[in-house]
């Protein structure tokens, strides 16, 4: 798949796990792998971007003697994901006719 739309689809995925609640990088991992491979130096790449573009924010919490980092979902997050929401009609169209095209 072409990195650009891996690259938007991983975003997306990160703010919609983060939708549901605060979690960190281990977690986050997990819950993208139902759908997307990826590993924990590109989770923090993602995850470093979207914090500088006022996506997500992050705070630390001792967990088991550690400090562990958490995510947390911007509303500029939420206004990204609701901006996919809106566009999936036309994307999905767009996506059958091509499916239907190819055929």
């Amino acid at each position: 798949m072409d990195i650009k739309v891996m690259k938007s689809l991983l975003d997306l995925c990160v703010l919609s796990v983060l939708n549901k609640g605060d979690s960190y990088g281990w977690q986050i991992i997990k819950d993208i792998s139902a759908v997307m491979q990826v590993g924990e130096s590109t989770l923090y790449a993602v995850t470093g971007r979207l914090e500088r573009e006022n996506f997500l924010t992050t705070y630390s919490e001792e967990h088991s003697g550690r400090l562990r980092r958490y995510f947390r979902i911007t509303p500029q997050g939420e206004a990204r994901l609701q901006e996919f929401e809106n566009n999936y009609a036309e994307l999905d169209k767009i996506h059958k006719f091509i499916l239907k095209a190819s055929i």
